[in-house]
């Protein structure tokens, strides 16, 4: 984990930080923090550092093993986010195995993917919010992304919480980061008309394993977003936008369970199971369970596409949403096995949205 802010990155000016908070707050109680250091033009990492000894603890020490220290927590809620989406389930972490800077929590309820390299700080943050007070454990980027919060429930073992608290509490409570930039994974450095489109299409026609689609866009210097463009229709239909509440409505009535994928730089959390109550809140998509909660803005999705990749069961389909920088929103797929072909549900469930003309 890194330390306090080096003499060499920009300074910030703590106390007009931390007055702008409060006024904000005081003004917007349901503002969130990372929509309030948006507001006052830092990173939600430094905003959240800047309150150390008002609420916030800095933690030290190594972040794997905070990670493998949650299972003692029991029940808790694990949050991801991208710019866009919001994913939160609640359970328990178990199954951690962690291996360099890759690692899993593969528990009932709490399924993620970690890319360690984007864990960079870790603070304990205390705060009341809608009228609740909250507890949290929240981990962030070199550039002050935030990648995962861990969240108190009224099932949280206190005494677990208590003891890991003491034992990451880092010893000089700095209020300060050093921000960094953070490359991004896929740079676009070919035009679509310079990408070797049939190379592309024999190396996707030749996967075996979902895993290996990112090494491929990689290898072929292309994003996500490109791949779908010039691939063509055999793995990729552009849809409308509006595929997703036909897919979460449709899901609910039908009972179809998902898979449901949101990613920050330093997690993917995946959902899998039925989902039951959508919500529609002005431009927000809601899934509102009582164990997962999904806030998706409807208002950011600039294209949706079903995509098909192979396996050696067949194929399996998803659906892909993206915003304008080319992030990817969620993923959904058909709750399946390795082993197992996808689900006739899923692929009927698909196709009730409509194709781009």
């Amino acid at each position: 984990m890194q330390d306090v802010q080096t003499a060499t990155a920009p300074r910030i000016d703590i106390p007009a930080l931390i007055t702008g908070y409060r006024e904000l707050r005081e003004a917007e109680p349901g503002l969130r923090a990372r929509d309030a250091a948006e507001r006052l033009g830092v990173s939600e990492g430094a905003l959240v550092a800047s309150r150390v000894g008002d609420g916030v603890t800095r933690l030290a020490g190594e972040l794997p093993a905070i990670i493998r220290d949650l299972p003692a927590l029991g029940h808790v809620m694990a949050l991801t986010r991208n710019s866009y989406c919001v994913h939160e389930k609640k359970g328990a972490y178990d199954h951690i195995d962690i291996g360099g800077v890759m690692g899993i929590v593969l528990a009932e309820d709490i399924d993620l993917r970690l890319f360690l390299k984007h864990w960079r700080y870790g603070f304990a943050v205390k705060e009341v919010s809608r009228g609740r007070e909250l507890e949290s454990l929240q981990f962030f980027d070199g550039d002050g992304t935030a990648v995962h919060k861990v969240y108190v429930t009224e099932e949280t073992n206190r005494s677990a919480w208590r003891a890991l608290l003491h034992r990451y509490t880092a010893a000089v409570q700095s209020p300060l980061i050093d921000i960094v930039a953070v490359e991004q994974p896929l740079p676009e450095t070919l035009a679509d008309s310079e990408v070797d489109a049939d190379s592309l299409r024999d190396h996707w026609r030749a996967l075996r394993d979902p895993h290996d689609f990112f090494a491929m866009l990689k290898k072929h210097k292309v994003t996500r977003t490109q791949a779908l463009r010039v691939v063509g229709g055999e793995f990729a239909t552009p849809v409308q936008n509006n595929a997703i509440r036909t897919v979460l409505e449709g899901a609910a009535a039908t009972g179809t369970p998902l898979m449901v994928f949101v990613g920050s730089p330093g997690v993917v959390q995946i959902h899998t199971g039925p989902v039951n109550n959508i919500v529609m809140a002005g431009p927000w998509i809601n899934v509102m369970d009582p164990s997962f909660n999904l806030h998706l803005r409807t208002d950011a999705i600039v294209s949706s596409w079903i995509v098909r990749k192979p396996v050696p069961e067949g194929v399996v389909t998803s659906l892909e949403l993206y915003a304008e920088d080319g992030t990817q929103i969620v993923q959904v797929f058909g709750k399946r096995k390795p082993g197992i072909p996808e689900r006739d549900d899923w692929r009927a469930l698909l196709g009730t949205v409509e194709v781009v003309a």
